[in-house]
């Protein structure tokens, strides 16, 4: 038998909302807050606006699409959709030690099945609680390949734990669901990242639908080997499996604790180097034509992020020098620099000809405990200034809502009214509350920009 994977999935099923820190509560409710408005951002990029029209058409109903329009389509389609939208900015929360974005596989097949099974605000709290701990501490416990991308792994995991649990199923069939998800799991490449490729959005949806198909297995009839996930995780997808982590506070440390935001829209790697950068800009504070060179030195993943000229805003996202052209040039790394226009304005394009990468092997040494960078600015009258990050500084610092909040206030306009951005924010503050999905969707769809034009 599988002891890890049954002692999360009893943990799933008993999991009491009363019984959480107030800490734990207030995060989560917060981890909601921010998914929801890196999904609402993320409805409005162009591939996912057409994705959203072709898998429209014969759909059935049962749950909400986020979006213009908010069309309702089956729970899977919605799951699916809400979860690539998500993913399209590279906006979503991490882990402060695992690499997982659990939250933003999760939450879109959680609402999914609450609103199609009638869930209520309390019981999706639960739920993404006890998934974001089953995601994490199965992450911790598995050696990936050193090319696979976490996304449709370990955070599928979570979300089919999620989708388990807001389904009525007990312990035993959580864990059956959650070993089924060892035969659902897919492998997205880190090469999709230098080069754009926007299928690596799909992977995240591909989670959330998870979370719909897996009870709905189990309450089929469906079986799984007992020991599926670890042989998955070492014989299939992933090189290694150490289920110690898996008990490890278990019940008494929750993982969302280390929940860490992503305030800027790009991939975490490069954010030791973007810290280090902005001391320097803030030293010299030089205009876009001052800066002679920015010369970045760090560890070796991310000194392969190096591309000058990526192929579009998700390429963009993953690509160093733009990120610090943009930064020059905005002042700010936010939703706005890294869209199709950001990518092709002359002077960002320009001064990221200028931006240097290259990987100090003592850095990669460093790994996994730090990932530090060192960037050096140098200015056409001379004057230069080098900083050093040792780590990316999110990673033990106390938490400010603030700049949490006026991000998912930023991405939410982008569909909503500013009331009803308001509206869903007090809304999702008080989310054990909901009898239903009904007042956040309603909050929704009376928002919209479209319906209010």
């Amino acid at each position: 038998m599988s002891r890890a994977i049954d002692a999360l999935s009893e943990l799933t099923a008993s999991l009491d909302w009363d019984g959480l820190p107030a800490g734990v509560q207030r995060l989560t409710r917060l981890v909601l807050l921010d998914t929801l408005g890196v999904i609402l951002g993320g409805s409005m990029q162009p591939e996912v606006v057409r994705l959203r029209v072709g898998l429209s058409a014969g759909a059935g109903s049962g749950a909400t699409v986020l979006g213009t329009g908010w069309p309702s389509n089956d729970p899977g389609r919605a799951a699916f959709l809400n979860g690539v939208a998500g993913r399209a900015i590279e906006m979503c929360e991490t882990h402060a030690t695992v690499s997982c974005q659990a939250a933003i596989q999760m939450v879109p097949g959680a609402l999914a099945v609450a609103e199609h099974a009638g869930g209520n605000g309390r019981a999706l709290l639960e739920a993404l609680v006890a998934g974001y701990d089953v995601a994490i501490r199965l992450g911790a416990a598995t050696r990936r390949r050193p090319q696979a991308h976490p996304l449709g792994q370990a955070g599928m995991l979570g979300a089919i734990a999620a989708g388990a649990r807001l389904r009525g199923l007990d312990a035993a069939g959580i864990g059956t669901a959650i070993r089924i998800g060892g035969n659902l799991m897919v492998t997205a490449g880190y090469g999709n990242v230098v080069a754009g490729a926007t299928t690596l959005n799909a992977v995240g949806g591909m989670s959330a639908m998870a979370a719909i198909t897996a009870p709905e297995l189990v309450l089929a009839g469906f079986t799984a080997q007992d020991d599926a996930i670890e042989q998955t995780m070492t014989e299939l997808l992933s090189v290694g499996f150490d289920p110690a982590p898996v008990f490890d506070g278990l019940g008494t440390r929750w993982e969302i604790e280390q929940v860490l935001f992503r305030l800027r829209a790009c991939c975490n790697p490069i954010y030791p180097a973007l810290d280090a950068l902005g001391d320097a800009l803030a030293a010299l504070r030089p205009g876009p034509g001052d800066v002679e060179r920015i010369e970045v030195e760090t560890y070796d993943f991310a000194a392969g992020l190096g591309v000058r000229n990526p192929p579009g805003h998700f390429g963009a996202r993953y690509s160093l020098p733009h990120a610090a052209a943009a930064l020059v040039v905005n002042g700010h790394l936010g939703y706005a620099s890294f869209t199709d226009a950001a990518v092709r304005d002359p002077v960002i394009a320009g001064l990221r000809q200028r931006v240097s990468v290259v990987e100090d092997p003592a850095m990669t040494a460093r790994l996994p405990s730090s990932k530090p960078a060192r960037v050096t600015l140098v200015l056409k009258d001379g004057r230069r200034d080098v900083r050093s990050v040792d780590d990316d500084r999110r990673a033990g610092a106390d938490l400010d809502e603030a700049p949490v909040r006026a991000k998912y206030r930023e991405l939410a306009g982008l569909v909503l009214t500013d009331e009803a951005v308001a509206e869903v924010e007090a809304l999702v503050d008080r989310c054990e509350r909901w009898p239903s999905m009904a007042p956040l969707l309603d909050a929704l769809r009376r928002g919209g920009r479209a319906a209010c034009a």
